[in-house]
């Protein structure tokens, strides 16, 4: 029979939990152990501060050959980036990076690293390190993880007090991968390419539904729209069901994240879908890197999700080991690959894709809420199942890369940013006459600021232009291994762009302008002695009354047809190579 208990681990009273107890538990340190860790001592209901983490690592490696405590950047307040080497030496053994963190109220991968690596250094686990070396990140937002609050992160169960989410610039460290705006991102990326890991494991919790599902993972689309295939088949056919065994034998429930369509209702489905390089997994995904995302389920306790953690790291470093051949297999052969394309839009299918026929969710009711005004979910911890339907998407916009993307040497901020990512490009020596697509912003808007940016969208023409490119641009070739992710951060396009983040707000500054009188004489003269001028400045009158009323509008568009035109006002800077 299935009991439930009531709990209030913060300062908003939480549904019920469904009582758990699993082989797991068995993995807890005994009180009094001079090796047990912070949470551990705590019972799970708090969690360590870095000052603390940082101690008692500190403290492990001086008693173990087999760890390694450095550091690898420093964060926007300037605290050390601490990463853990467990190692039994070697050169050129493959590596996993695990992290933790980088939403720093969601922390249980810290915690249960920890707990790892104390049982590999000191407790008979050294063997999981026999092929492989673990590489841990603890805390990757450090600077947020300081800012611990009992009203961070409040639908999260335990610990008591939490981080938050974002960094001290208030940049989601996990919407960052592409634009590197924030230097722990600009370490995180150093990292991962002194490392190229053969597996990248990201630790979250997650929002949004109540259900029994304690620990979920996943990856960029859940594989069925991943940009490399033969990475994402690994993950697919052998890390989900190495991880799903080992979870399941410990007594945790497990699935692939469910990511819901609409909390309110849970049974009109989850959602597939791909994923840009702001991620995480998006980002590991461009890079042919296997990269998974653990979202263990928010309302479970701290201590459960802990364990289940644990669980899957375990796991994750023996399947690592075991196919350590395979995954460098198969990001030989991604990394050789050449898309021709870039999908850039799309939109939910009309149909399920699939359908997970006994899902494991809970029960809720309603009730009118006096704090909101309307009806509001009441989840009850009462286990039911239903048919779940699988939600994909529908491509509505794909892109065909061009063979280079030309970027102004003025564009410094852009470059080194390719530089940061390791996107190979060539510095021109000399000057170099070419016709290429250039790229014109019709209707752009400034969305609202996210992420430290003001994103525009726009639509876009492509023209042809002979150009001269001057010494000192750079070509950025698609044939290239990260050629792709090259093509997500400058095709205009690309939701994940440096365009769509608003990276060249000079294209939205009004070109300069002279006296109505000089206008008016060049546009007279303009429409006397050039017919096509004439009869598209004609058309534009009758389509657009606005324009037509507008003298200083009329006067600017024949100035602008009158000559080469002002090179920024809505002229995207980077240019594409398609012949």
């Amino acid at each position: 029979m299935t009991t439930v208990s009531f709990a209030q681990d913060g300062p908003a009273p939480l549904p019920p939990t469904i009582a758990w107890s699993g082989k797991s538990e068995a993995l807890i340190a005994r009180p009094g152990d001079p090796w047990i860790t912070p949470a551990e001592a705590a019972g799970f209901q708090t969690t360590p501060r870095y000052a603390e983490v940082r101690a008692w690592l500190e403290r492990l490696d001086a008693a173990s050959p087999l760890i390694t405590l450095g550091t690898f950047g420093r964060t926007t307040e300037g605290r050390d980036l601490l990463y853990v080497r467990a190692s039994k030496g070697g050169a050129g053994k493959p590596v996993v990076l695990v992290q933790a963190g980088i939403h720093a109220g969601e922390i249980d991968g810290k915690d249960a690293g920890l707990m790892l690596l104390r049982d590999i250094a000191l407790r008979g686990k050294a063997d999981l390190l026999d092929t492989v070396d673990l590489v841990f990140v603890p805390i990757y937002n450090i600077d947020g993880h300081e800012q611990m609050s009992a009203y961070n992160f409040p639908h999260i169960r335990g610990p008591a007090e939490k981080g938050r989410d974002a960094n001290a610039r208030n940049i989601d460290l996990n919407r960052d991968y592409g634009k590197i705006d924030a230097p722990e991102t600009r370490a995180m990326i150093g990292l991962i390419r002194s490392l190229d890991p053969i597996l990248y494991i990201d630790c979250h919790v997650s929002e949004g539904f109540d259900m029994q599902y304690d620990v979920t993972f996943t990856y960029a689309g859940w594989g069925t729209y991943a940009r490399h295939r033969a990475t994402a088949d690994w993950l697919e056919g052998r890390f989900g069901p190495a991880v799903t065994n080992a979870l399941t034998a410990a007594g945790h429930i497990p699935i692939k994240y469910p990511s819901p369509i609409d909390t309110r209702q849970p049974d009109k489905g989850i959602r597939q879908s791909p994923e840009g390089p702001r991620y995480s997994t998006g980002y590991g995904d461009f890079i042919a890197m296997p990269t998974v995302l653990v979202e263990n389920h928010m309302l479970k306790p701290y201590r459960q999700r802990v364990l289940g953690t644990y669980v899957l790291l375990e796991a994750a470093l023996r399947i690592a080991a075991t196919d350590a051949d395979r995954i460098a297999a198969a990001k030989a052969q991604d990394r050789a690959s050449r898309p021709a394309t870039l999908m850039t839009r799309w939109t939910p299918a009309a149909r399920p894709i699939g359908w997970i026929e006994r899902f494991k969710g809970v029960g809720f009711d309603t009730y009118m809420s006096p704090a909101s005004g309307r009806m509001e979910q009441r989840w009850n911890g009462k286990p039911i199942t239903f048919r779940m339907p699988i939600i994909g998407q529908t491509p509505t916009e794909t892109v065909r890369l061009p063979k280079a993307w030309w970027v102004p040497a003025a564009q410094t901020e852009v470059i080194d940013r390719l530089r940061v990512h390791g996107i190979a490009f060539e510095t021109l020596a000399a000057p170099r006459t070419l016709t290429l697509d250039r790229v014109r912003l019709v209707d752009p808007k400034l969305g609202q600021p996210l992420e430290g940016r003001y994103p525009i969208t726009a639509d876009f023409v492509h023209e042809p232009t002979r150009t001269e490119m001057p010494a000192g641009s750079v070509r950025v070739p698609a044939d290239q291994p990260l050629g792709l992710l090259a093509a997500a951060l400058l095709e205009p396009e690309s939701q994940d762009s440096f365009l769509a983040w608003g990276f060249f707000p000079e294209m939205l500054g009004a070109a300069p302008n002279t006296d109505a009188f000089v206008l008016a004489a060049l546009g007279d003269k303009l429409l006397a002695t050039d017919p096509a001028v004439k009869a598209r400045f004609e058309a534009k009158l009758r389509a657009e009354p606005a324009f037509a009323a507008d003298p200083d509008a009329r006067l600017a568009w024949l100035y602008a047809q009158a000559g080469p035109g002002h090179p920024y006002p809505l002229r995207y800077p980077i240019a594409r190579e398609v012949e």
